[in-house]
């Protein structure tokens, strides 16, 4: 069922405009740092060659790629997770879906996946763009995979933030404006502290991603991720069910 209510949710984003265009809208901008980062490395390659330990094409054009991504999903997801539940909720569907014999859960979890798979397709195209470069020189697998993973993990926290602002409000245009305004404080939080051992840091999105730009996988950041993506499907379901007792 959760493979169903995927399909369906894959259906309706493509069914509108919104879906392509931000996928037009992220290929473009992508392809923009793209080039601009080559376009650099090509500049300063035979000057950084003469330094010991320079950098390759994977710090200098992929890895500010990836950078570059972060901020730019920060701002598209809300745009995609707002119609999520929201609009069921404002076209007054919402008690049928939930009415009939499919779990809160399997709802919540397809519609999260139908989510992440436009989600992958994005980040499949900058891996694609990275990958185009192995033919003319060599890549860092390892730190290109830590990248790919963190992008991932990081989109997959903004897609459960956004599917859980979706759950709390008939009006997908507030959802959305909700979604940006937490992400933006999860990515800010650590700013307000100079403190280098203040728990803000251990909230913040961005400070977590640090470890996977630079090529390391570590235990901690990859349970942020994790447990934050868990917490707000939790939450998700929780918000559905106690609307389906209080239907």
């Amino acid at each position: 069922m959760i493979r169903l209510i995927a399909m369906k949710e894959l259906r309706l984003l493509f069914a509108s405009p919104l879906a392509w265009v931000v996928l037009a809208f992220l290929q473009l901008i992508f392809a923009w740092v793209f080039l601009s980062q080559l376009q650099t490395y090509l500049e300063v390659q035979q000057q950084i060659a003469l330094q010991p330990g320079a950098p390759g094409v994977t710090e200098v054009v992929v890895a500010p790629l990836f950078a570059t991504a972060t901020i730019v999903l920060l701002m598209v997801v809300p745009l995609l997770s707002m119609r999520l539940v929201a609009e069921e909720r404002r076209a007054q569907t919402l008690p049928f879906l939930m009415s009939s014999p499919v779990s809160i859960t399997q709802i919540v979890l397809g519609k999260y996946l139908a989510l992440m798979l436009v989600l992958v397709l994005a980040i499949g195209l900058i891996l694609l763009m990275a990958l185009s470069l192995y033919a003319a020189g060599r890549l860092d697998l390892g730190l290109l995979a830590a990248n790919a993973l963190g992008l991932l993990l990081m989109a997959g926290s903004f897609a459960a933030v956004g599917l859980y602002l979706s759950c709390l409000t008939a009006q997908p245009l507030l959802a959305a404006v909700g979604t940006f305004a937490v992400l933006l404080g999860l990515w800010l939080i650590n700013i307000s502290t100079r403190d280098p051992q203040s728990l803000l840091h251990l909230l913040s999105l961005l400070r977590h991603f640090e470890n996977f730009s630079k090529g390391i996988i570590a235990i901690p950041d990859l349970a942020y991720y994790l447990v934050l993506i868990a917490l707000f499907l939790l939450l998700s379901i929780r918000r559905l069910d106690g609307d389906r007792l209080r239907a």
